[in-house]
């Protein structure tokens, strides 16, 4: 399933005073506001009654909430809240690899895990920045030949 493209501003004053209300939020919340300028819905394509939304601060200890902003609408129609959600205890195993995938997002979430979401323009970013790593270590490996 394609990544909801639901691109949002953050409303500073009151992503300011959520990430200040929080009992294990950052120490210091500028720093926090100062990394975002939108925040872009981490749901997998959804309808128009499903709430967008989107982790603000993850706090990523065990049985800790992270600070998700949930919005409708856009403009001057958006309405919006900030709620502080346990993450998702969904755990997908291939067991003859031993591989272990865990929801990235908020506990009782509509639709379908973060593991089934896909986003193509992520994706072909990484592969950008993958290519580039790439050719700038050939790069220094056939400087180092001709040195």
């Amino acid at each position: 399933m394609l990544q909801c493209t639901a691109l949002t501003d953050i409303p500073e004053l009151d992503a300011f005073v959520a990430l200040l209300d929080m009992e294990n939020g950052p120490d210091h919340p500028p720093d926090v506001l100062a990394l975002y300028d939108h925040l872009l819905c981490e749901l997998g394509e959804h309808d128009e009654y499903t709430e967008h939304a989107a982790r603000l601060w993850p706090v990523e200890l065990p049985d800790v909430r992270d600070l998700w902003m949930f919005w409708t609408g856009t403009g001057a129609h958006r309405v919006y809240r900030f709620d502080e959600r346990p993450i998702c205890q969904a755990v997908s195993r291939r067991l003859p690899i031993r591989h272990t995938r865990v929801c990235r997002l908020f506990a009782q979430h509509s639709a379908t895990h973060s593991w089934d979401v896909t986003d193509p323009l992520g994706d072909l970013l990484t592969d950008i920045a993958r290519e580039e790593v790439r050719r700038l270590y050939e790069e220094a490996d056939e400087q180092d030949d001709t040195d």
